[in-house]
């Protein structure tokens, strides 16, 4: 998982508040289309479990799919700037 992810993913864990206030936004909605539309949200939720076990490896992969595209590293370009406000 690249560093940036990986301070994404440890900030909306700490704060619950902003985990809300993203996935309320445009771009939280799209992240969350963009890592459920593969496989209808199964991998994502394998993920979550894995994650909440405390394997973060899992959704790590799946955020990676996302930032290969130019659209989805854009997106979590913009996801990651929103947090650091």
């Amino acid at each position: 998982m690249d560093e940036n992810a990986k301070r994404m993913m440890e900030q909306l864990k700490a704060d619950p508040a902003a985990l809300r206030q993203l996935m309320q936004s445009r771009d939280g909605q799209a992240l969350m289309q963009a890592l459920t539309r593969p496989d209808n949200g199964a991998g994502l939720q394998r993920a979550m479990q894995a994650a909440m076990r405390g394997d973060t490896n899992i959704m790590a992969e799946l955020v990676g799919r996302v930032a290969q595209s130019p659209e989805g590293a854009a997106l979590m370009e913009r996801v990651s700037q929103r947090l650091q406000k």
